[in-house]
């Protein structure tokens, strides 16, 4: 390699660099797939009575077994991929992240009983374009996001621990300021996790294995970040029924 760097001029970054537009067009590819899985059983889940009534108990009005396995299943199929890792190959994982898209899609249906279908659009369109130009500013700047990803994820703890305080106390105002909070994390963690998985991508020098499982993770680290700041910002803009 180092051969044909001096013969023919390259340099290491430039070689390695259509590998890593590769690695992330492919991670981006995988993230608009899942969300698209997300989105088509959510809303088929959510247009079928008879879907909805697995999920809850027709009597009762409460969430039924199945309900809460497709509410709790994803945070497993998350811990699974990322403890797996080392051990899962490229296959299993993409057979993982499609489930763990299903079961999102099914989780999220609860959205359509509590908000209008007006106001779900509108706001996956705003999460839409603030997502896209976090990414673009993610991928564009030069200064290092690590200290502010650092404060990002310290932020998303607090939010966590409020989060679970406020469903003892129930307090309005600390939902607001929670929704408010969880918009501006995942509106920083997304500029900051484009731009780690554009330092991965430079790194790589071959097409593998490993890079086809840092590529499904990457994707999941995106879409987690969409289906959060949209969540969020549901819930500060969205119009209940």
């Amino acid at each position: 390699m180092n051969i044909f760097n001096r013969n023919l001029g390259f340099t290491q970054q430039e070689i390695t660099m259509p590998l890593a537009r590769t690695y992330l067009a492919g991670v981006f590819m995988w993230m608009f797939l899942a969300l698209a899985i997300t989105a088509a059983t959510s809303w088929l889940f959510a247009s079928s009575p008879n879907l909805m009534t697995i999920l809850i108990n027709p009597e009762t009005g409460s969430m039924s077994i199945a309900g809460w396995v497709a509410m709790l299943a994803p945070l497993g199929l998350v811990l699974w991929m990322s403890a797996g890792f080392k051990r899962m190959s490229a296959s299993t994982m993409v057979l993982i992240f499609i489930v763990f898209s299903i079961l999102m899609g099914i989780s999220l249906s609860f959205i359509f009983l509590a908000y209008t279908g007006a106001s779900i659009a509108k706001t996956f369109l705003i999460t839409s374009g603030m997502f896209g130009s976090m990414a673009v500013l993610g991928y564009t700047t030069k200064t290092d996001l690590t200290k502010f990803g650092s404060l990002m994820y310290m932020g998303l703890i607090g939010i966590i621990i409020a989060s679970v305080v406020n469903m003892f106390m129930g307090s309005s105002t600390l939902d607001y300021i929670i929704s408010f909070g969880g918009v501006l994390i995942f509106t920083g963690l997304t500029a900051y996790d484009v731009q780690k998985l554009k330092r991965i991508g430079s790194q790589m020098t071959i097409e593998n294995e490993t890079t086809r499982k840092f590529t499904i993770m990457g994707a999941l680290t995106l879409y987690l970040d969409f289906i959060n700041l949209f969540l969020f910002l549901l819930r500060l803009f969205g119009s209940r029924k």
